[in-house]
């Protein structure tokens, strides 16, 4: 049995603008943009990337911050999950800062990026379902100064995917100035990772609630009809902690079944297959986190 080390990258360009990192990209087709390099080190340790080249997006400076823009926050894609953990961010938008803040151990955290998140798509990527229930979209770099806008539940479902030469550049989330909460849970599958997640936010301005769900499916799962439902029911023109606990129960039921259904009856009109004991426990704990996030927003 033989082992290898990793074999370092022939090129490694550092930019410092974004439309130079895009012109790198174009130039050299097989690069690869890095970041924080969280999950691209783990995929080239592992052998499951050997980059020809590497354009490092470090020294970008115009992403590694954000600001206002017409009620909006556009966040750089190079933020760290430990300055979005910072009290200054958490202030701006709580859901995305408490996700970074549970991105796990200090060294992921200096080092992970919000682009990083979005584009890796991991299933437990803690931002994801934030950004979601925020309906938050990317700002998408391109060749020769150009620029398109997406949802970014579009890019995490594969609607629309980055075209080669492409980077993200921004994040734009609107500011709520209202209630928003982000939980998971975690258990033996690495450091900080989550088993389940739950991102909520209300929207007192339209009357909703926006709930997205993480780490149970590829992509953050959006319970729409669990949304419509407990908004109808909550006073938004007065009291809206005055909330039934039944409700808030029902409702973390209401979003678990929605986002860990029941097997489908066998076409042979057979008995129905029950949900595996693993698939119970999982529904368990998201309805347990969403029950939670809805008492503490309606706090």
């Amino acid at each position: 049995m033989t082992t290898h080390a990793p074999q370092a990258a022939h090129t490694v360009t550092l930019p410092s603008t974004l439309d130079e990192a895009v012109a790198a990209l174009a130039a050299m087709p097989a690069a690869v943009p890095v970041a924080g390099g969280t999950d691209l080190m783990a995929a080239v340790n592992s052998g499951l990337l050997r980059p020809a080249a590497l354009v490092g997006l470090g020294r970008i400076s115009e992403i590694r911050g954000w600001r206002y823009l017409d009620g909006h926050a556009l966040l750089g894609a190079g933020l760290t999950h430990a300055r979005m953990g910072r009290p200054d961010f958490a202030a701006l938008i709580p859901a995305l800062a408490a996700a970074a803040r549970a991105a796990g151990p200090p060294q992921i955290r200096n080092a992970g990026t919000l682009g990083g998140n979005i584009v890796t798509a991991a299933p437990t990527g803690d931002a994801l379902p934030v950004l979601a229930a925020l309906e938050a979209t990317v700002i998408i770099a391109g060749p020769e100064g150009a620029r398109r806008e997406i949802p970014v539940s579009h890019l995490l479902a594969g609607v629309d995917l980055l075209r080669p030469g492409e980077l993200v550049g921004f994040v734009r989330v609107p500011l709520l100035h209202a209630p928003q909460t982000f939980l998971k849970a975690t258990g033996r599958t690495g450091p900080g990772r989550a088993t389940a997640s739950v991102a909520l936010v209300l929207d007192p301005a339209r009357r909703g609630v926006r709930c997205a769900v993480g780490a149970v499916a590829p992509m953050p799962l959006r319970p729409l009809e669990a949304e419509r439902w407990v908004a109808s029911l909550i006073d938004w023109d007065g009291d809206r902690g005055h909330l039934d606990p039944q409700v808030t129960t029902a409702f973390g039921e209401y979003v678990a079944a929605a986002c860990i259904p029941d097997p489908l009856p066998p076409q042979d009109g057979g008995e129905p297959v029950p949900l595996p004991p693993a698939a119970i426990h999982l529904r368990r704990t998201v309805a347990a986190l969403a029950r939670r996030a809805l008492g503490r927003a309606l706090a």
